[in-house]
């Protein structure tokens, strides 16, 4: 039987890769369009094309999806958040979930960097004003990192690379995670309101889950410093966009860095009007070498799925799993 494979959506201008390696293996690969389709457009894209396996990028994959495609074995994330896919069903039907968890450590803690230098030397500030015909280098009101504080919100892969390009610049570097309970390396392990109120900088980090969902809300960005930065390169559901705009108008907040945001693609009209606010479409994941990595590692997965072997990045422990699998991880 040739396994046929759906692609719902996909974040770069072609399936070339994805393709390549699917059909390299005698499968067949279905690709549906490359904008995020509703999760009842690809509910009938599995109707459909009864797929083995369902490859997402951004794209909704809904208990529906699941439930219509008996021979599924796989919903392979093209990325590393899981908030798109309902991974309690597929582990009901004994279906694997899996993630390209580390394709983009690099990318996405250079982005939270570039925000933080670009916040303490006015990069993208004075780049506006200058645009707009204005030369005014006696308005600067400049900060040296070093003598700054950063806190960073979720210290898993992405995390500690932060705090590690970060500690060249010799700043104070906090941080809060459930896992991270101890100092190490230069970061000191402090509860969420030491970290809010002691930063300068304040970067995210933290998945989207029920319990972070609106982590960031009115009550704790009162909290922060005033005339801090505020980071998110995670989720924007992680943040409340509301009040942050309430912040940057009192001028608690002095500025933001957001490549993501709770209502994506739409930006709200304050937001993006104001002139503290450095806002990226959610492209921190982002270069050649990364998103090579990413398409190829999640189309392997799939192959790997379908023939009959464990995946290397699981990320549930499926009731029935679709396939027996041997004991053993493959290399």
């Amino acid at each position: 039987m040739t396994h046929t494979i759906l692609l719902t959506d996909y974040a770069w201008p072609n399936d070339s890769i994805e393709r390549s390696t699917i059909e390299a293996a005698g499968m067949r690969l279905i690709s549906g369009p490359s904008e995020p389709s509703s999760a009842e457009e690809v509910e009938a894209l599995v109707r459909q094309h009864q797929p083995s396996a369902i490859m997402t990028c951004w794209a909704q994959v809904s208990a529906q999806a699941i439930v219509a495609a008996p021979a599924l074995k796989i919903v392979a994330r093209l990325g590393v958040g899981l908030d798109n896919i309902d991974v309690e069903a597929a582990t009901t039907r004994g279906i694997w979930v899996t993630n390209v968890p580390d394709y983009c450590v690099e990318e996405v803690s250079d982005q939270a960097v570039g925000f933080a230098l670009a916040w303490t030397r006015g990069i993208a500030f004075f780049d506006r004003q200058v645009r707009s015909g204005r030369w005014d280098p006696a308005s600067a009101k400049l900060q040296r990192l070093a003598h700054l504080t950063c806190g960073i919100v979720g210290f898993g892969r992405i995390g500690r690379a932060t705090a590690r390009k970060l500690s060249a610049w010799g700043c104070r570097l906090l941080a809060h995670d459930p896992y991270f309970t101890a100092d190490e390396d230069g970061v000191e392990s402090v509860d969420l309101e030491t970290l809010l109120s002691s930063s300068d900088i304040v970067i995210i980090h933290a998945p989207l889950t029920d319990t972070t969902h609106h982590l960031i809300n009115r009550e704790r960005l009162a909290v922060m410093k005033p005339g801090g930065l505020l980071v998110n390169v995670s989720r924007g559901g992680v943040v409340d966009t509301n009040a942050v705009i309430e912040a940057l108008n009192t001028g608690n907040l002095s500025a933001v860095g957001l490549d993501v945001l709770e209502t994506e693609p739409e930006v709200p009209a304050e937001l993006r009007d104001h002139p503290g606010a450095m806002i990226t479409p959610h492209v921190a994941f982002s270069s050649d070498v990364s998103l090579y990595e990413l398409r190829k590692r999640a189309a392997e997965e799939v192959v790997r799925v379908l023939n009959g072997q464990m995946p290397k990045q699981p990320r549930n422990k499926p009731a029935a799993p679709a396939t027996q699998a041997p004991t053993a991880q493959t290399n």
